[in-house]
């Protein structure tokens, strides 16, 4: 068990999809399919679609919380997202969609 701040409220199971890097969702990940498009990313190919996203953080634009936004409308947002350290851009995205998300 491992203690965890709690950013975005809520409770979820699913398959963890872990990545080492960070990831951008604003060009990094389709919001059509939840699969991640960033060429560079060690997770390119995967999809995070209803899957339990462990990344170390996030990066990019403040466009990416919408990004999260639209995959929750889209039904391609991942059930939950723990990161090592929070940052604005995906914790405002969790909020607005209801995603459950917890840092360290």
């Amino acid at each position: 068990m491992i203690e965890c701040r709690n950013i975005s409220k809520g409770k979820a199971e699913g398959e963890l999809i872990v990545s080492s890097e960070a990831i951008s969702f604003l060009g990094g990940v389709d919001p059509e399919t939840g699969v991640v498009i960033d060429p560079n990313h060690e997770l390119k190919g995967e999809s995070i679609k209803d899957k339990v996203l462990f990344i170390p953080g996030g990066k990019g634009s403040t466009v990416g919380s919408y990004v999260i936004f639209q995959m929750m409308k889209n039904n391609t947002a991942p059930k939950a997202i723990i990161c090592l350290k929070a940052e604005p851009i995906i914790a405002t995205g969790a909020i607005m969609s209801d995603i459950p998300m917890v840092d360290s």
